[in-house]
């Protein structure tokens, strides 16, 4: 036996131990398998779209020709250039593309730069993914709809085929296979298999450590008492922090698409916490994780036993008339659907009085004429077959929410952990933002079904052709001086469209552009010193031209809105407890609604 087949008998060892774990893990988990459903059914409805669109492409064939020319030239120097690079020359023809003076996580290992054959890859994939991403906005004629689908699922296609997603072109995990001897894709693979038994035959990637974080003890830790709850919601009222309070207390509203308490995550990150710091009663909305039971649910629900119910309770708790209300994403769609309804409810009771002293939108749309990439799922079609699956259940299932979120941010949420827990074979490390995101919701099917065809459909709330309960919601009738933020990289609620608010309220607003995106631009405290904020008094109708004139700010949002609504809160009266007058505490925060998994 010759040295040369000496030296491969380990590593064939290894190879045919991996390959024996392998199959032994399948076999297993395919034994324990209940539901064989993989959760890929097809309600994306693209088909169509990719047919519109290579038809539009063939219809001017010089163009697809002067296009595929262009990339083979700008080929052709990416290889002359790799070829000087392996001869040892310098580089005459440096390609455009090059990812050495701009951040990609997804090339951050070094041999991505320094390898010869590896920045080939590297180079070679962002050649093709801009020629492919252009190629989509060559069909200049079609709908609108269709070109946001294609453009969409043609990124998908160009995120999933990166080099950095495979095992023999990502340098990293190559040296990882070879110094553990490819126990790295035995741990991946137990680690897939984990995540698919969760998911019950559907891929439920898991994201952080599940058991870094418990809700009341290192998460949602901020003391306070549950003390009112229905069908749909609890109501906390936080302990004061301050020995005196603002007169008008502080209703938070959050979303039900995700658990409460991204406002409250820890100590340090904490709105609800710095709130109270700052003097104000703070009541905060925590919403059920609804099951078949709630299925009826619909918007108006929301409204009626979710804000207005829970106003009633804050007045008959601290004795004000009225609130200052922060609505969060979803929570502020429904407030701002709410303070119309009230005021189409004066015109009937002239003695109502007014019990929304300030409204405060965090990136809240109203105006779904522009949805963002969110749109891409809503269409006629792709709503009836979601209605049909919601028909059988009652509900939407969590998972199927969080997919979609995820595919907006698909290299983040998506393909980053499945190099890091399937290719690494590596733990998640424990993170609060990630814990929250990972803990979905589900939605009321008639809820739902409500939300989707008149705001992302029909846009009937922006339209002033939306009726709770027989009173017509106008937008533009509402009075409440409003302060209203969007974040500059928002993918859920993109800032113009947000913006596009400050053209239908009638009393006095305040626009904000914060840094980030939908969450780190909203969960953003002063003390992290990130980011950055840009305020206009003037409102134009165009919001680029609101920007070109607006002023930038260094830091955190949150002191300007402290500054902000200082105007409404009242005057000092001492700090409220839950339980005040003999009032019934129900549980201590966080709630038993909110541990609904």
């Amino acid at each position: 036996m010759n040295d040369s087949q000496h030296s491969s008998q380990p590593t064939m060892d290894w190879v045919l131990q991996l390959g024996q774990q392998s199959q032994e893990l399948l076999q297993k988990f395919l034994q324990h398998q209940q539901h064989p459903s993989m959760g890929m059914e097809n309600f994306l409805n693209i088909g169509q779209a990719f047919q519109e669109y290579l038809a539009e492409l063939l219809r001017k064939p010089e163009r697809l020709w002067q296009y595929q020319l262009a990339w083979w030239e700008e080929y052709q120097k990416l290889w002359q250039s790799t070829w000087q690079r392996m001869l040892g020359q310098p580089e005459i023809n440096a390609h455009a593309t090059n990812l050495n003076k701009t951040q990609d996580k997804r090339f951050k290992d070094q041999a991505w730069q320094e390898h010869i054959i590896f920045d080939y890859l590297k180079q070679s994939y962002l050649l093709s993914a801009k020629w492919i991403l252009g190629l989509g906005q060559e069909a200049k004629n079609l709908k609108p709809q269709t070109a946001k689908k294609v453009e969409f699922y043609l990124r998908q296609f160009v995120d999933a085929l990166s080099p950095s997603n495979f095992i023999l072109t990502n340098p990293e995990i190559l040296r990882a296979t070879l110094s553990s001897k490819g126990q790295n894709l035995v741990q991946g693979l137990q680690n897939l298999l984990r995540d698919l038994e969760k998911g019950r035959g559907r891929l439920q990637i898991t994201m952080t450590d599940p058991t870094a974080f418990k809700l009341g003890e290192n998460i949602a830790t901020t003391a306070g008492d549950v003390v009112y709850q229905n069908s749909l919601m609890q109501l906390i009222q936080y302990r004061p922090r301050t020995e005196k309070n603002y007169q008008v207390p502080l209703l938070i509203i959050p979303p039900w698409i995700n658990k409460y308490y991204i406002l409250d995550l820890r100590d340090n990150n904490s709105f609800v916490r710095w709130a109270l710091d700052q003097g104000h009663s703070v009541f905060m909305i925590s919403w059920i994780n609804p099951d078949a039971k709630l299925g009826s649910k619909d918007f108006e629900d929301y409204m009626k036993e979710g804000i207005l119910e829970a106003i009633q309770a804050i007045q008959k708790i601290t004795g004000e008339n009225g609130v200052n209300a922060i609505g969060y994403c979803l929570g502020g769609t429904l407030l701002a659907s709410t303070l119309a309804y009230m005021h189409g409810q004066k015109g009937k009771n002239k003695k109502q009085t007014p019990f929304i002293h300030s409204a405060t939108y965090l990136s809240t749309l109203v105006d779904f004429a522009e949805p963002g990439e969110l749109g891409v799922f809503i269409d006629e079609i792709q709503l009836q077959t979601l209605e049909k699956k919601m028909e059988k259940t009652g509900y939407l299932d969590g998972a199927d929410m969080a997919t979609t979120f995820n595919l907006l941010r698909a290299n983040d949420l998506i393909w980053s952990f499945v190099i890091n827990n399937y290719l690494l074979g590596k733990e998640p490390m424990p993170f609060d933002l990630l814990y929250w995101n990972s803990d979905s919701t589900r939605m009321p099917a008639n809820m739902h079904r409500f939300y989707l065809r008149n705001m992302y459909l029909d846009n009937k709330l922006a339209k002033g052709k939306l009726n709770f309960a027989g009173t017509v919601l106008d937008l533009r009738q509402i009075e409440t001086p409003s302060y209203i933020l969007a974040t500059k990289e928002d993918h859920i609620a993109p800032w113009k469209s947000v913006y596009a608010a400050t053209q239908l309220y009638k009393g006095p607003i305040k626009f904000v552009l914060g840094g980030s995106g939908h969450i780190a631009g909203v969960i953003n405290p002063p003390s992290a010193n990130k980011y950055a904020f840009w305020t206009n008094e003037t409102f134009s109708a165009e919001p680029d031209k609101w920007l070109e004139q607006a002023t930038q700010h260094a830091g955190s949002w949150w002191n300007n809105w402290a500054e902000w609504i200082s105007g409404f809160t009242g005057k000092s009266v001492p700090a409220r407890q839950p339980g005040d007058h003999g009032w019934k505490i129900i549980e201590p925060a966080p709630g038993s609604y909110v541990k609904i998994r």
